[in-house]
């Protein structure tokens, strides 16, 4: 059974940082290439940042350069975000994507920043 679970998720000041954990199980982790997405209130689904199977190669949104920066830890089938100097329109649920020949998402964790 294939399963993607966020971690770390909660309330943050502005300029303060999070991690954000992805732990996979059920698929080969290390072929498949993983993002993080969010949704914001009242907007479309958009990505955030991309890490290839290798981890070589890293891709993310320009409203997050310089701030955000994904991971991954293939001998533990993880994939982390790390979210720094986090501004109030980073809110959002941040979901986990695991895309090769089929695509699974994760449930979500929520990410609100607010003083």
């Amino acid at each position: 059974q294939v399963q993607l679970v966020e971690s770390g998720g909660g309330l943050v000041q502005p300029g303060g940082s999070l991690r954000l954990s992805c732990a996979a199980s059920g698929f080969t982790f290390s072929l498949y290439t993983m993002s993080w997405y969010r949704r914001a209130p009242g907007k479309e689904r958009e990505l955030v940042a991309s890490v290839t199977s290798t981890g070589v190669r890293t891709n993310y949104a320009d409203s997050v350069k310089g701030r955000f920066t994904i991971s991954r830890d293939n001998a533990k089938n993880t994939v982390y975000l790390q979210m720094n100097s986090l501004k109030p329109e980073d809110t959002a649920v941040y979901y986990c994507h695991a895309v090769n020949s089929m695509g699974y998402w994760g449930q979500g964790t929520q990410v609100t920043v607010s003083s």
